[in-house]
Order: C-alpha cells, then structure tokens, then sequence
C-alpha cells in the first residue's frame, strides 16, 4: 500500500515539477544549508509527500538541496528518496552516480584508508571500464573478486561486501545481511548505491564526499527517466540521437576555441576531468620514473574543488604529496614556481602544477613570458643530474578563449595541459561537461588521462554532449559582450565607492585576450580593531548580495556561478568556492560575476543605493 501511494505522489511530483530542475546547474545559497544538503530538501518533501501536496508552488518553495548540481539536485534526491522508500531503508542511504564504477571506488577509497578488506560481488559480469589491474596497482585500491550465480550464495566476510547487478533496473534490490553494499547500474543512466545496515553509515558522508570531488550525480534527465521507469509510465530513453555528430562538433569547436590540434577530451564536469588528469599523470610517472616522489603544486586558496580533490588524491597513494604554491595578493606566482621547483628538483622528484589563470577570486595574471621562462629552465637534482620537467596544469574556466597551448603561443614548448568548467562559458550552465586539451608535448600524457576519464566512467554524457554543441559555436561571442559589462561595472564601482578595492584585468591585460567576466570586491570597512572591521566588512558583504538578489530577483542571484547565459551571480568564495579551504587562506570578499545578457543600469541603480546606505 505504501509503495502505491510513493510510486502515485511521484508521478503526481512528475506532472507539476518546476521546469528548473531540469535545466538548472548551480542553486540558490541564500535558501541552502551545507550541514543540511539533501536531509532539509527531503524533510519538507516528505511534510509534502504526507500531505498529499504535489502542487508547482509548493515544490518550487522547497530549499535547495545542493549548492552544485554535479553533487546533487532535486530529481536526484527524490529517485533515491522513491528507491529508499521501495526498499524500506532511510533516504540518506541511498546515492545515485552518473558513473558506473565511481560508487565502487568510493568504498574501496575508504577502506584503503581504513587497511580494511573488500570483497566484490557480481553475478553476470563486471563493468567493461572496471579496470582491476589499474585500480591495483595505481589507485592502491585492495579487493578480492568473486563471481557468483545467486545471492544466496554470498556468505559472511571479515569486512565489506559489495555487490553489483547490471539489470538496467532502478527499483527494488535484492538485499541481505551479508551485503553492506548494493550497486545497481543501469547501462545509459548510471548507477544507484544502497547502503546496507546500521554499520556501514559511516560510510555515507564519504561516499557523498567522492560524488562531490571526483564525479558528479545521475544527471536531472537521466534521473526523470529512471523515476518515470520507477512508476512505469514508459521506457527509458537512452539519448543516442546524434550522438557522433554532437561528439564531432563539440571536438571541432574546442579545437579552434584553443587552437590546439590533439584530440580533446571531454567529462561529465571539471572536477572529473581534473581527476583524470591527476590519476593519468600518476599512472604515467609510476610507468616512466618508477619509485620516485610525485609533488602536485597546488594554490592553497584556488577554488576549492580544486585544493580539496588534490589532497584527497594525495591522502591515497603513498609517493604522492601537495605543495602550496602561493600566488595571489603579495605573492607572485612565477616566483613561487621558481622557488618550488628547485626544492622539487634538489629532491629528484616529479612535478605536476595545478594553477588557475586568471586567478580566483583575485583575477591576476602572472607575467607569462616568466611564467614561461620558469616553466622551461633546466634545473639540476643534487647528484648533477638533470631534474624532470614540470607538466602545467592549467584551469582556464576564467579564460577559455584564451590561446596557450598552440603552435607559436606562450605555452606551446611547455608541457601543458588546459582545462575548463563546462558548467560556465561552454554551456552557458546548461551543463556540466568539462573538457581539457593538450599541447604537442603532452600526447603521451593525453592517452592516460582518457584511460582515467574511461575507468571512473566520467566521460559526458550524450546530453551533454549535445549541449556544448550547441553552446560552443557562440562561446567566444558571449565572453566578449560579458567582459564589456563587466568592465562597464567595474568603472562605474569605480567612480561610485572609490574607497573599495576591485580585483579585475587592467586594459592592458583585457587588449592582450584576457576578458573574464568576473571580478572580486573587496568593501571599505570601519571599527578600532582588525576583527572589528572584519566583522563589519564580512556583514557588509551581505548586505550588499542581500540588496542585489531583493531588487533584482528575476537577473541577480546569490550562487556559485559564472559564463551563464543571462544574469548576474553574487558569492562570497570563503564560503561557497573555498569551502574545504584552509581558514587562513580563505577570502572574505564579494565575488560578482556578470552575463552577456543583463539589466545593467539597472544594477548600477540598485548599487548606488547601496552606497548611499553605507
């Protein structure tokens, strides 16, 4: 009876959906709680659920569940909550995954951590991207395999049991006390993980962990065809039109935005892409100088996806460590390069420099003739011999149109690999794709990074694949009339409250290629002590975002967002972006990032007040 009156709400829910759980990639902060994602969106569906109430107000009042759709969205948390339900468990235990294998590697993540066993379960076959030998020997991952024909058959297992069904089915689950967990994949939409038994919830926050850092969750219209399978009001649309054409194109367009001439590759978002990056690159250094050290250089204060997902790397694999490369304010990022790598030379260790250019939030570009120049010199290891050549990673999600890599460009004798964040100008956040590029000196490094990006089944979805299609051809069109709002802006700010300090490209910068669209503000403050005027510029902070998102609700919204379509987004980075960062490091400051397509007047009118106000 409880399964009729879930499964007819759902498709009740399904009818009167608001149309931006579909199309929407980053959410409101203003409505969100971190310390309560999902469990205070599900509280209120469940008050909705036991009233009854599948009204479109109603559902569009309920608060964010996740400040990043890539984490998780509200079709998400309503599947898993529908599959709890079926399964008689608490919502919280279930997850769902674009990726077929991550959820696997999640667990084994953990217990590598923890010296615990593993054994994995499986009564048809494995996934095809389940590499054993790789996830052994490069992950550092333990697990013993066994093939079974039916449940019955799993016994008692001094640690954690793991099993895995390949039915393309997203309803009931066959569990059983011998099974902590259960991964159901589904071959076009991902997978679904029930975890089984009071005595494997510790498990849940670092499984959501790795969905937030390494992967992303079951996307919004996969996701509404896994419920409307659940209810069964119809097959599951597999999204196979055009795929090659739509693959085609988005390689094509990332070519001539880059310049670059190898192929491109393209994941289900950044933070995915990065993440093959940094297991391509180990897997490649484990092959090429075996036993010695590897040394990822990260900015301490650089987004925190970025800083958070190295470390967790770092935590796993015993030759790996970060190095804090200092690079904003009083810091210079070539400098810092230069000190850092000939203390990683002297060690005869291997380089790997994560950076973002321009900086974020501080939007600084570093000399890039030095930059070039520190890149390149040939450094000795104490023995005299020569040291192994740093490879640059570079996060170019401010300036994708930017050309580094290619023939005759600053970085083209430098071994580079650029990536971006799909989810900003590529898709204009209609998606979360993220792709990377490298120069001539980096092919080798490229087939890895795609060997990684193929393992953890992170590559983009078809979806995906035909939004940048779509969106990419205008890319560069939008980052230059974005830039002339934002620069616009910027003046007026300027000329309005001259007491405060703009972090922005200068002219210079802009007439060399570099127009973001994104700038940060940090607010003239009052008060005796240094905390006071903290204090008063945080809350100034506020005041400000709050004003903006009050008077121009339909443009101005208080999230992480940047490269959309239409609008203007508002953040402050210590508490959205560098969330996982380091107190310290952290900035307390506006971060404001401006569309092609906005009221402009509108926002220097409503800013003006805030002046006055002060």
């Amino acid at each position: 009876m409880k399964n009729n009156k879930t499964l007819n709400y759902i498709k009740a829910v399904l009818e009167n959906m608001p149309t931006n759980w579909l199309d929407l990639t980053t959410h409101r902060l203003d409505i969100y709680d971190e310390q309560l994602a999902k469990t205070q969106f599900l509280d209120q569906f469940e008050i909705l659920f036991n009233n009854n109430n599948s009204e479109s107000s109603t559902l569009n009042a309920l608060p964010t569940a996740y400040d990043y759709i890539r984490l998780g969205h509200p079709l998400s948390c309503i599947l898993e909550w529908g599959i709890a339900n079926l399964n008689h468990i608490k919502p919280g235990n279930v997850i769902s995954f674009s990726s077929k294998t991550i959820p696997v590697l999640a667990i084994l993540r953990k217990n590598v951590l923890e010296n615990k066993n593993t054994q994995i379960i499986y009564n048809d076959k494995l996934p095809d991207t389940f590499d054993i030998d790789v996830l052994r020997s490069v992950y550092g991952y333990n697990f013993d395999l066994k093939k079974v024909d039916e449940l019955k058959e799993v016994s008692k297992f001094d640690g954690s049991t793991v099993f895995i069904s390949q039915k393309d089915e997203v309803s009931k689950s066959e569990l059983n006390s011998n099974i902590d967990f259960f991964v159901n994949i589904h071959n076009t939409l991902g997978s679904v993980l029930l975890v089984n038994g009071d005595q494997n919830e510790s498990y849940i926050s670092e499984i959501q962990h790795v969905r937030r850092r390494e992967t992303i969750a079951m996307t919004p219209i996969n996701c509404l065809a896994a419920l409307k399978s659940l209810i069964k009001e119809s097959s599951i649309d597999t999204n196979k039109n055009n795929v090659n054409t739509n693959e085609s194109r988005v390689l094509d367009s990332i070519s001539e935005i880059t310049g670059t001439t190898s192929k491109a590759l393209v994941g289900s978002s950044g933070l995915s892409v990065q993440y093959a990056i940094m297991m391509g690159l180990i897997h490649h250094a484990q092959e090429t100088h075996k036993g010695k050290a590897i040394k990822f250089v990260v900015p301490p204060n650089c987004y925190g996806g970025t800083n958070d997902q190295a470390r967790r790397v770092a935590a796993c694999i015993d030759n790996v460590e970060v190095i804090d490369l200092p690079v904003d304010g009083d810091n210079d990022m070539v400098q810092s390069i230069e000190i850092v790598l000939n203390k990683i030379a002297k060690q005869d260790a291997i380089p790997y420099i994560i950076a973002e250019i321009p900086t974020n939030p501080r939007v600084e570009v570093p000399d890039l003739k030095q930059l070039k120049k520190a890149l390149s010199t040939v450094r000795k290891t104490v023995t005299g011999e020569i040291a192994i050549a740093p490879v640059f990673i570079l996060d170019q999600t401010f300036c994708p149109n930017v050309h580094f890599l290619g023939e005759g460009k600053i970085l083209s004798t430098v071994k580079t690999i650029s990536y971006a964040s799909g989810s900003k100008f590529p898709s204009g956040g209609q998606c979360t794709a993220g792709y990377c590029v490298g120069n001539n000196q980096v092919d080798a490094l490229m087939e890895k990074i795609e060997q990684h990006l193929i393992i953890c089944d992170n590559k983009a979805t078809n979806l995906q694949m035909e939004i940048l299609a779509k969106q990419l051809p205008s890319m560069n069109q939008r980052i230059i009339d974005a830039y002339k709002n934002t620069r616009e802006f910027v003046t007026f700010i300027n000329d309005t409250l001259p007491a405060a300090k703009i972090n922005f490209v200068s002219e210079e910068l802009a007439s060399e290629g570099f127009t973001p669209s994104v700038f940060s503000l940090d607010l003239p403050t009052k008060g005796k002590t240094v905390q006071d005027k903290e204090a008063y510029k945080r809350a100034l902070n506020h005041k400000l975002i709050n004003l903006m998102i009050t008077e121009i609700p339909k443009e101005s919204k208080y999230c992480v967002s940047y490269g959309q379509l239409k609008g203007c987004y508002w953040t402050i980075p210590a508490t959205s972006t560098q969330g996982t960062t380091k107190e310290g490091d952290k900035d307390y400051i506006a971060r404001v990032a401006l569309s092609p397509n906005m009221d402009l007047e509108r926002h220097k009118k409503v800013f003006l007040e805030f002046v006055r106000n002060i």
